[in-house]
C-alpha cells in the first residue's frame, strides 16, 4: 500500500501554482461515481493512518495522528459522533451503497456494513454519492444522493434509522430534491441551527447539462422528513479558481454566526479546492471570502475536497475532507482518501491549522 509522507495543505493565497501536476480528465461535467471494484480493505480493521507522521504533534482527543486517517477509497466524507462512538459515511464502494466507518477516537477506523442496502423505489441504484445523516428525536435520518428514474437526474433522498449505523430505509416513493430542470440536486447537507430549526443544503447539478450552477438552501420539517417553504440560492462559482462548478456545501454555525463551506473546480484533477462564504443567517445573503482556497493542492495530497466539519468534545473542531495521492490523481486503487485537519477560528475566521 502506498505511504505519503504528511505534509500540511497550502491554505489562503499560496495554491495551485504548487501543485506541478498535468492531469488529463474528463472534465466537471463528468458525473462522479467511483469506478466498481474492491476499494477498500478486506481486513475487519480498516488501516488507520499510513501515512508518515511529521513529528509528534498532529494529535486529536490527545491521540498522535497520521494522514491520511483511512487509506482506501472514501470519497465525499460526512461523520457524526453519537455517544463516544464516531460513525463516517461515504460515497458508494467496496460493494455498498453507502460506505460506513467507525472509530472510538478519529485515529483507528473499522469498517461497518453498508448504511443504505436497499435504495429507495424512485432510485435507479449505481450513482449513491454524498451522504450525511442528521439526528433528530432519537432516531436518524440520512440524506443521499441518486438517479431518479423518472428524470433521469441525480436527486437527493431521505431515508430513517433507529441506529446510526443503519440500516437505515427509504420508504418515499420520490426523492425529496429533484431539481430536474437545473439538472438535478446532489450533495445534501442537514444542520440544525442557532435556534434548533433545521435546514437542508445542496447544489443544483447544472454542470451535468449546461446548467447554471448554484447552492441552495431550504428549511426542513421538525422530523427532517420534509421541506418548508421555497428554495434560496445562495451561491454560484463567481471566482476564477472555482471553474465551472461550486458545490459540497457544508454550513457550520461557531459562535451563533454561519459559514457555508464548499468545493469547486473539477473534483478529478489538482484544481479541486475548498472556500468559504460568510452569511447573515441560514438562509442567508452570504458573501463569499475565499477569492483564493482556503484549502487546495499541495506535495502530499491532491484536489482536496467535500469537506465536513465536526466540533469536538474538548471545545476544538476538525476538518475531514477527501483527497487523491498526487502520483494517482484519478485512480480506483487508492481512490480518494480520508483526511483529517485541524480548524481554527482566527479573528473570526476559519483556517485549516497544520499540524503543532
Amino acid at each position: 500500500m502506498r505511504r505519503a509522507a504528511h505534509r500540511r495543505f497550502q491554505t489562503g493565497a499560496a495554491v495551485l501554482a504548487a501543485a506541478v501536476l498535468t492531469v488529463a480528465c474528463g472534465g466537471s461535467e463528468e458525473p462522479r461515481s467511483p469506478s466498481p471494484g474492491g476499494t477498500q480493505s478486506s481486513a475487519s480493521e480498516a488501516p488507520s493512518g499510513s501515512g508518515t507522521a511529521a513529528g509528534d504533534n498532529n494529535k486529536v482527543l490527545g491521540r498522535s495522528y497520521e494522514n491520511p486517517v483511512y487509506d482506501q477509497d472514501f470519497p465525499d466524507p460526512a461523520v457524526l459522533r453519537v455517544g463516544s462512538q464516531y460513525y463516517a459515511y461515504a460515497t458508494q464502494g467496496g460493494g455498498s451503497n453507502i460506505q460506513v466507518l467507525t472509530s472510538p477516537d478519529l485515529v483507528s477506523w473499522s469498517q461497518a456494513p453498508d448504511a443504505l442496502p436497499q435504495l429507495g423505489s424512485w432510485a435507479t441504484g449505481g450513482k449513491t454519492w454524498a451522504p450525511e445523516v442528521l439526528a433528530v428525536g432519537g432516531a436518524y435520518v440520512l440524506y443521499y444522493t441518486e438517479q431518479d428514474q423518472k428524470s433521469g437526474k441525480q436527486c437527493i433522498g431521505r431515508a430513517r434509522s433507529d441506529k446510526p449505523g443503519g440500516p437505515f430505509v427509504d420508504d418515499s416513493r420520490a426523492p425529496l430534491v429533484c431539481q430536474a430542470e437545473l439538472g438535478g440536486s446532489i450533495d445534501p447537507n442537514p444542520i440544525r441551527a442557532a435556534d434548533g430549526a433545521l435546514y437542508l443544503y445542496w447544489k443544483n447539478d447544472g454542470n451535468c447539462c449546461g446548467q447554471p450552477v448554484r447552492l441552495w438552501v431550504q428549511q426542513l420539517s421538525p422530523d427532517a422528513a420534509s421541506l418548508r417553504g421555497a428554495p434560496v440560492a445562495l451561491l454560484s462559482n463567481t471566482k476564477p479558481w472555482h471553474g465551472n462548478l461550486i458545490e459540497a456545501p457544508e454550513m457550520v454555525v461557531h459562535d451563533g454566526r454561519y459559514f457555508l463551506f464548499y468545493s469547486a473546480n473539477d473534483y478529478g484533477s489538482d484544481k479541486y479546492a475548498v472556500g468559504y462564504a460568510s452569511c447573515q443567517s441560514p438562509t442567508g445573503p452570504c458573501v463569499d471570502r475565499s477569492a483564493e482556497p482556503l484549502l487546495s493542492t499541495a506535495p502530499a495530497a491532491a484536489g482536496p475536497g467535500h469537506n465536513f466539519v465536526l466540533d469536538l468534545p474538548d471545545g476544538s473542531s476538525v476538518m475531514f475532507f477527501h483527497a487523491w495521492p498526487p502520483d494517482a490523481i484519478g485512480s480506483t486503487i487508492p481512490g480518494r482518501q480520508l483526511w483529517m485537519e485541524r480548524l481554527e477560528w482566527r479573528n473570526g475566521q476559519p483556517s485549516v491549522a497544520p499540524p503543532d
